[in-house]
């Protein structure tokens, strides 16, 4: 029989139930960001690196080529552009042995050469015949160093590889083993610092993770000074920097000059609005203008390769680990450093250029000239940032 509810009846009270404590929900809180944290990731990917190889850092499949040192310069370049690729092991075939690197360097020194020393049609006629061979005798004249004869055995250790690399200021390796038969060199393949990096960010996602003190705090990369010498006219100095309006030139000298691969290029308030690279200049030859070093770089920027990456910015308050994390992702060779909005908030300019990082230092950095601990004084500003500040009182709270 069904039972229904009516004013004489009390319906009786359910036993309530026994509590039981939830647990508790996971915080979505970044973790404490403690310099005890970033140096045992820093130690961590230290102790990777000395315990793979540098066969452990190739590619599954990669192409590797060789140029003879018998072959002249114009056919070599187009070699280069044809595969795709800036630089290439030199091979001294009379000797059967290795004769050092090709790089773009190379071709900007020699550029700068024959605009000093000759005439445009000079210039194109050497240029047919003009061999690898000689390209060290184009150094000497110009008064510039010479690239040491690096080499590695691709059984040595990632990171014996990286010390090697930083030691001499080089962004390649060569790896060459040596024929059991005939004792003779062969060239394996070249390490990069790009290769290297990525091998990192692959193989060490969660010390990444771990890296999260600022660009600005680890002091990575070259920052303008606001100290400059008393006779300096670069606003920017350390930093060679040119304008839309600059002959191309002027950037080719500063490339052979100071051995660097970019330029940023800014506006009349120091705003980043783009980046001349060695690449570029490069361009040009391929198309037969050498006469085009005249043009201006906004001129020869129409001229420049559609696959252009683009150029990639940061700002110093960026973290290492997001660094590391972009290159996981894309190709990058260097990072324009601007100001942000932190900065703006403190009447700078957004986009205004603050420094420039480079793979060199980025992997100065993780292997070894920063001792596991020591964190590098922050560069010169009138007020810390933001993230400065937070950093700054949770290390006075951990002491």
């Amino acid at each position: 029989m069904n039972a229904t509810l009516s004013p004489t009846q009390t319906s009786r009270t359910p036993k309530r139930k026994s509590s039981t404590r939830r647990p508790r929900a996971a915080s979505h809180l970044p973790p404490v960001q403690s310099q005890e944290a970033h140096d045992a990731a820093l130690h961590a990917i230290r102790n990777v690196l000395k315990g793979r190889t540098c066969y452990d850092a190739f590619p599954v499949s990669y192409r590797l080529i060789v140029l003879d040192t018998k072959l002249n310069v114009k056919k070599a370049l187009q070699c280069l552009l044809l595969n795709g690729v800036v630089s290439a092991p030199l091979w001294n075939s009379e000797k059967s042995k290795f004769a050092g690197m090709l790089t773009v360097l190379d071709i900007i020194h020699l550029i700068q050469y024959y605009y000093d020393n000759a005439n445009y049609d000079t210039a194109t006629a050497d240029v047919e015949t003009f061999r690898l061979e000689s390209l060290r005798d184009i150094e000497k004249s110009l008064g510039v160093a010479t690239p040491p004869m690096l080499r590695e055995h691709p059984s040595s250790t990632i990171y014996d590889a990286a010390k090697l690399l930083i030691q001499t200021h080089a962004r390649r390796l060569p790896l060459l083993d040596y024929d059991t038969e005939t004792g003779h060199e062969v060239i394996v393949s070249v390490l990069t610092q790009y290769r290297l990096l990525k091998f990192i960010s692959i193989n060490c996602t969660r010390e990444i993770q771990q890296l999260h003190l600022s660009l600005r705090k680890l002091k990575i990369g070259t920052y303008v000074s606001q100290s400059p010498p008393p006779d300096n006219t670069n606003p920017y100095w350390p930093i060679a920097t040119a304008t839309l309006d600059s002959p191309v030139f002027d950037v080719v000298h500063m490339f052979s000059e100071r051995s660097i691969s970019a330029v940023p290029i800014i506006d009349q308030d120091g705003v980043v609005v783009n980046l001349y690279e060695t690449v570029d200049v490069i361009t040009l030859v391929r198309l037969g203008a050498y006469q085009a070093l005249d043009l201006t770089i906004s001129e020869a920027l129409t001229q420049r390769s559609p696959d252009f990456p683009g150029v990639v910015i940061c700002t110093a308050g960026d973290s290492l680990g997001t660094l590391l994390q972009l290159i996981k992702k894309r190709r990058v060779h260097r990072l324009v450093v601007v100001q942000g909005e932190e900065e703006e908030k403190r009447g700078g300019k957004k986009g205004r250029l603050l420094g420039i990082i480079t793979l060199s230092d980025v992997l100065r950095y993780l292997i070894g000239n920063v001792a596991i601990g020591e964190v590098a004084e922050p560069i010169e500003e009138s007020t810390p940032s933001l993230t400065d500040k937070v950093q700054q009182a949770a290390e006075s709270l951990c002491s």
